[in-house]
């Protein structure tokens, strides 16, 4: 047992940082790179999901609509054409992860979906911190005259950095 955990501890914060998208407003994974963390294969993931669909609602799992698929696939390379499956990609929330580990029913499932939860919340924690920023800025722009507009206007502009500007990061090294 000890030795699965520390397989799934070795598994990168970047590595899952990096498989986190913004979708519908949401932060989600691809079924496929959850099937990799997982060790699972992908329709073998779906199939499980699929047995116990009940458990995962629109807010937990949804499948990408068509057009998103065909942006996806043109915009970012992320479904590359007869790479993946020809049926369209489900996407994973934060809870329907979690809800992933139950239903898989493995010690590596439980601590992959435990360290994917934990970045989902490291990424909540990083997001909310540049919002009290902003506010704070707001406030003290306010109290202070119109003297330092431009140094306020500056460091606004370098914390204005949207969520479909962040593009996650691809690993480095041999993919194989």
């Amino acid at each position: 047992m000890k030795q699965k955990q520390k397989a799934v501890s070795a598994i990168p914060f970047e590595r899952i940082m990096g498989k986190i998208y913004y979708i519908r407003s949401k932060k989600v994974m691809f079924d496929r790179d959850l099937a990799e963390l997982y060790g699972v294969e992908t329709k073998a993931l779906n199939r499980a999901v699929k047995r116990n669909i009940s458990r995962f609602p629109e807010d937990f799992m949804f499948q990408l609509d068509k057009k998103e698929t065909e942006f996806l696939r043109y915009q970012f390379g992320t479904l590359e054409m007869g790479k993946y499956s020809k049926y369209r990609t489900y996407v994973f929330t934060e809870q329907g992860v979690m809800m992933l580990s139950a239903v898989l029913k493995s010690e590596i499932a439980i601590g992959v979906s435990i360290q994917i939860v934990r970045v989902f919340i490291k990424l909540r924690e990083v997001l909310s911190s540049h919002k009290d920023l902003q506010a704070k800025i707001e406030l003290m722009e306010k109290k202070y005259d119109n003297k330092f507009k431009i140094v306020f206007d500056a460091i606004k502009s370098i914390i204005e950095t949207k969520e479909k500007d962040i593009k996650p990061q691809s690993p480095i090294g041999f993919k194989g």
